[in-house]
């Protein structure tokens, strides 16, 4: 589970997102997380699930098992960050985050 660990650290890491943000996206307590994140204990698939969610990766991803680790491109980083940081907020922030983002995309055009 060490490969696991590695992994978990270099998705976070890609992201900008610290280990007690990743458990706190993944809803679990920070102890448990640093437990998967140094090897001492593996998640179970809930665990698994939720923590793939929180980095917006696969299972595969991070058991690594198919023999290599997926990596993102900046921009993909930075949606990968901006949904799961959204689906932390409730309703009425997630409505607001989604005006500014419009807003934003319109001066784009």
């Amino acid at each position: 589970m060490v490969l696991f660990g590695q992994n978990l650290c270099a998705f976070a890491r890609d992201l900008g997102l610290s280990d007690a943000e990743v458990a706190r996206r993944a809803g679990l307590a920070e102890r448990r997380f640093g437990h998967y994140v140094t090897g001492l204990r593996e998640p179970n698939l809930d665990a698994l699930l939720r923590i793939c969610r929180a980095l917006g990766c696969s299972p595969n991803d991070l058991l690594n098992w198919d023999g290599h680790t997926r990596r993102l491109n900046p921009h993909e980083k930075l949606e990968t960050r901006l949904v799961s940081a959204a689906r932390t907020l409730s309703r009425a922030h997630l409505e607001t985050l989604v005006v500014q983002a419009e807003a934003l995309a319109a001066v784009e055009r």
